[in-house]
Formats: structure tokens, C-alpha cells, sequence
């Protein structure tokens, strides 16, 4: 084959590529403006499927939800799993809807409380860093950035893989006058950004830190729990105001997010305070409803690879 059959080749796959892609966006965008209520429809059946024919990360979610509660009977377990499968179908079906939902119906949907703290922070001239765990729907937080008084509204998200997923999740998320930042340029964002209370940056703080970058863990969930540690470090360093999002769902397609000050007992935060107050926040977030929590992440694979290990079960 000749050097100018092989590139056009070449240019017609990628064409065909670019055009599938094209038609899948559509297909997205079309799909979510669909009434959620007929998207709960195709909740129902991706439920059907996994739970009872599929299941998705099976072992999994029975391994991470055993060891997270050690005291409670396969029955209790048993029942856990399966309204978790059915919360996931849920959360799938509404993160396709984000491509489409309106401020309108975000803001019915999710139910913003106690937000005298944005209020406060910008009061003292700090930036804020939220702190979500994943419990459903975190997703949903994005409307806040009409909400609140800070000028600017950062989602923090780590970069995934897929180009073409980057792209369209970076666009959910900068929906509603947000700014997405990925996760490996916004410590640098916060430190070269004037701290007067005018930003506020949002992280889903339980993600699990890559292997090469575990240093730090506590016990969670009954369990040895390698952290991410990077607000941490801002906590020592900077005055800024940390502020808990506690999701609650509250009946299918409707939630309610709760924002808790998170102060340090002395003046400033010393190291790892703030991360264990997160922490201890979303332990009793996540003990009030265990099926809202996302049990099919591997969170735990990395738990003996810890090099500092914090026993101290004091996390208050």
C-alpha cells in the first residue's frame, strides 16, 4: 500500500471517528431533554438488568459494604446493595440529564441550605474550598454557582482518559456560570488567586489519591482509608473558609445539599485537621442513608500501602 493510500486512510477513519462522535452528542443532548420522569423509565430497566442479571461490580460493593459494617447481617448488607444499584441507576440517568437541565429545574431539584456561610466568607475576605464526598447527586451542586455571592465558582474534576468524555463532562460542569478547573492546576489556581472571598472551589475531596501519591490515611468507614491530601496543604497555608456539603436525597430526582463551616479548634488548622473533620462529617453522612454512597469505587485497594497511618479515631 502506498504512503498517500495509508494517510488517506488514515484521514477517512478519523473523519468517520469525528462523525460518530458528532452523532452520539446529539443522540446525548436529545436524550436529555427527555422528561426525567421518562428517563426514570430507563432507570427501572438498567436496574432490572444489572442487579439481577449483570451485576456490576458485584463483589465489589459486597466486600467494601461487609467491611464498612462489620456489624450489621447479610439481610442488612443484602438490602443496602440493592437500593444502592437502584440509586446508581438513578445517578446514570441524571447525569445524562445534566447535558439538558435547566437552572430552572436545578434549582427545584436540588434544595440549597443554611447558605449564610457563603455569605459570612465573603464577609471575612476568604475564598471558600467545598468539600462534597460522593453521595448522591453530587453532580447536582452545580447550580450553586447562581447562588451564591462569590464571583467565581470552580468544579474541581480529574481528567479522565476519553477526550471526547473530557469535553463533555468539562461542559456539564461549566454549565450555570461555573468555571471547571482540573485537578492538577487548581492548588496553583488558589495560591495565585487574591483571597478577598470572591472564589469558591468545589471538590468531591474522597477521591482516592493515585498509588505513587499515597501519604497519608485514617480509619473510615471502619477501615484504613488512603486520603487525598491536597486541600489540606491550603488549609495550613492559607485563611481560607472550608465549608461540608452534606447531600441528602430526599425522594427520586430531588436532593437536598446542607453547608456546614468547618473551623479549626485552634486559630488556624494544623496539618491533617481539616482533612479528618471532612472525613468525620461524612462517615455520619454516609451512616444516615449507606445506599446513597458510591460502593462500586475501588476505594480501598491501596490500604496497605499507607506510609502514615493516623489511628487516632478522634476526628471530631
Amino acid at each position: 500500500m502506498s504512503i498517500c493510500k495509508q494517510k488517506y486512510n488514515h484521514i477517512f477513519i478519523i473523519r468517520k471517528f469525528a462523525c460518530f462522535m458528532n452523532f452520539l452528542i446529539k443522540i446525548l443532548n436529545l436524550i436529555s431533554k427527555l422528561p426525567l420522569k421518562i428517563l426514570y423509565i430507563f432507570s427501572d430497566i438498567m436496574f432490572f438488568l444489572n442487579y439481577y442479571l449483570v451485576g456490576y461490580r458485584k463483589n465489589v460493593i459486597t466486600k467494601n459494604l461487609k467491611n464498612s459494617f462489620p456489624e450489621k447481617s447479610e439481610k442488612e448488607i443484602t438490602e443496602i446493595r440493592k437500593k444502592f444499584y437502584r440509586n446508581f441507576s438513578d445517578y446514570l440517568v441524571e447525569t445524562i440529564k445534566s447535558f439538558g437541565i435547566s437552572e430552572t429545574e436545578s434549582r427545584v431539584r436540588m434544595q440549597h441550605i443554611n447558605q449564610e456561610v457563603f455569605h459570612e466568607a465573603k464577609q471575612e475576605g476568604k475564598n471558600i474550598i467545598l468539600l462534597a464526598g460522593h453521595v448522591f447527586n453530587w453532580e447536582w451542586i452545580n447550580a450553586l454557582a447562581k447562588i451564591i455571592p462569590q464571583d467565581h465558582c470552580h468544579p474541581v474534576y480529574r481528567k479522565v482518559n476519553s477526550d471526547f468524555w473530557e469535553n463533555q463532562m468539562k461542559n456539564v460542569r461549566n454549565k450555570f456560570g461555573n468555571e471547571a478547573l482540573e485537578a492538577k492546576e487548581v492548588i496553583l489556581n488558589i495560591v495565585r488567586s487574591k483571597n478577598d472571598g470572591s472564589s469558591a472551589y468545589m471538590f468531591v475531596a474522597d477521591q482516592t489519591p493515585h498509588f505513587a501519591h499515597i501519604t497519608y490515611g485514617l480509619e473510615f468507614l471502619n477501615q484504613r482509608t488512603p486520603v487525598f491530601t491536597g486541600y489540606d496543604r491550603l488549609a495550613t497555608k492559607m485563611d481560607l473558609a472550608f465549608i461540608y456539603c452534606e447531600m441528602k436525597k430526599v425522594k427520586r430526582g430531588f436532593y437536598q445539599v446542607n453547608y456546614h463551616r468547618i473551623y479549626p479548634d485552634g486559630e488556624k488548622f494544623v496539618e491533617h485537621e481539616v482533612v479528618k473533620k471532612f472525613h468525620k462529617l461524612l462517615e455520619n453522612t454516609i451512616n444516615k442513608r449507606p445506599d446513597n454512597y458510591l460502593w462500586s469505587h475501588r476505594k480501598w485497594k491501596y490500604q496497605d500501602s499507607i506510609k502514615n497511618f493516623d489511628s487516632d479515631k478522634k476526628q471530631d
